[in-house]
């Protein structure tokens, strides 16, 4: 039989959870614990755009594709054409699961393709091309969701800084890459480029740990109504006088975009006050790939073949360098985020990385003989220590902070998937480009798409520094009346 609760019983029991809930408010997580491992998807990010670089002259080794340019270029941008699809749906599916869950959700996949490409039978290109697809989702949600949980959690302030250490993680994954890829070319081939692949899920397995303890956006839990979450959320990453100042902000704009809410669509994207909005966060992350970036990336091993004609296994150094390139430029962004106009960085960042591109093709058209092969590794150095401090974080910097709450989701899933269709036709045609005209020649033309992304900058994206993310809304809100 079971004995009823005496009045003091129910007393006590009430006093007992209520100590429970108020222990558990008063419990902190730290804000670098939250923004380091809000970002550390940047990691696994980084580490599968930067590993194929030393696994690819061994996997062409291996399964003897060496001159077979459209299955190279197949296989190393099969990943980008997974992250089309899983910047999209992660962006969509982040507004009603939340940022925290999708994250986690992208690091099993991150661990599952992983172990999936290192166990590719052997001549299995096809399946090693659907695998690096699946994996591409992973990558493709973490460069969606990174960029807006870290612009949602960071003070405007701050927010450039803080968001730039997602691309200090993705650049130091990617040198972790190659740093691996060094280390193990002394290996069998065979044995060499799937180790290579499956040590990203090293990385993932620390990140699924890491999110588990992470706090949920508070504007995403102010627009599922959790206000009293919101608000111990805001007390890890803010001073306790900026708390309720802030949240009030949150709520206020979420109650404006409530109806926007009921009714977003991707047509919405397209309509009214959103649409200049869209077109410059998209744009950016799309011209951000057709400069041509990741070709270095994903092919300086065979660049470097090129220029002048050692094998590209022996070019692995090359890629640390690179990698150390971009480390410092990452960090060094962290310094001036918020000390310069985001416009100003990209217009002279861009400036600087067309004419790193263009100048070898004119000299050699100029001069009328044969410049030294490594003059363009040169120029590309330069052009890389540019873009790692300009156009690599402020792009993601932008893409987190410029689109409105009413369609952050879904805009950022979408500038993320142009961002990977126009590294997936970097990846993909690179190969076949240099195959058929001089690396002189391709590298000129990336310049010239550099110098259009400078004008387009100038004339369709809004300043945003220094700004909340519901003033840049009521900013361009204005500017369209």
């Amino acid at each position: 039989m079971i004995k009823a609760l005496t009045k003091d019983d129910q007393i006590e029991s009430k006093n007992l959870r209520s100590c429970k809930s108020t222990m558990e408010q008063e419990k902190k997580i730290s804000a670098s614990f939250i923004y380091f491992f809000g970002a550390f998807g940047g990691i696994l990010f980084g580490y599968d755009i930067g590993v194929m670089t030393g696994a690819l002259p061994f996997l062409q080794s291996d399964w003897g594709l060496e001159g077979n340019a459209l299955i190279i270029g197949w296989i190393t941008s099969s990943l980008m054409l997974g992250a089309i699809a899983g910047g999209a749906l992660a962006g969509l599916l982040s507004d009603k699961l939340g940022r925290r869950k999708m994250i986690l959700i992208a690091a099993v996949l991150f661990i599952i393709g992983s172990v999936l490409s290192a166990l590719s039978p052997h001549n299995g290109q096809m399946y090693l091309i659907i695998v690096r697809v699946l994996l591409g989702l992973a990558v493709g949600a973490a460069s969606a969701l990174v960029p807006s949980y870290m612009s949602e959690m960071a003070p405007a302030h701050m927010r450039g800084r803080l968001s730039g250490i997602n691309q200090v993680m993705i650049v130091s994954g990617m040198l972790l890459s190659y740093i691996v890829d060094y280390l193990l070319k002394g290996l069998p081939e065979t044995l060499a480029w799937r180790l290579m692949l499956g040590l990203a899920a090293v990385p993932a397995i620390i990140l699924v740990f890491g999110v588990l303890a992470l706090p949920e956006s508070p504007r995403f839990l102010v627009k599922m109504n959790k206000l009293d979450e919101a608000k111990r959320v805001l007390s890890y990453i803010r001073k306790p006088e900026e708390v309720e100042s802030e949240l009030k902000q949150i709520i206020a704009t979420a109650k404006q975009e409530e109806h926007a809410m009921e009714i977003t669509s991707w047509k919405t994207l397209t309509t009214g006050k959103y649409r200049p909005l869209v077109i410059a966060g998209i744009g950016v992350a799309a011209f951000q790939q057709f400069q041509g970036a990741n070709a270095i990336f994903y092919y300086i091993p065979l660049i470097i073949e090129n220029a002048t004609g050692h094998a590209a296994s022996e070019a692995l150094m090359w890629p640390i360098i690179q990698g150390i390139i971009l480390v410092i430029g990452a960090l060094f962004f962290l310094v001036i985020a918020d000390k310069f106009n985001r416009k100003t960085l990209l217009k002279i960042g861009g400036t600087v990385m067309g004419l790193s591109f263009i100048l070898p093709a004119i000299l050699n058209s100029v001069i009328k003989t044969e410049t030294n092969p490594m003059l363009i590794v040169v120029f590309l150095c330069i052009y890389v220590a540019f873009y790692s401090c300009t156009w690599a974080p402020l792009t993601w910097v932008l893409v987190g902070e410029i689109f409105p709450l009413a369609i952050r989701g879904r805009a950022s899933g979408l500038a993320s998937s142009f961002n990977w269709i126009g590294s997936f036709l970097v990846g993909l045609l690179f190969p076949v480009m240099i195959a058929s005209m001089s690396q002189e020649m391709v590298f000129a033309i990336f310049g010239i798409i550099c110098i259009l992304g400078v004008l387009f900058v100038h004339f369709f994206v809004p300043e945003t520094r220094g700004r909340t993310l519901e003033e840049i809304e009521t900013e361009a809100a204005k500017n369209l009346n």
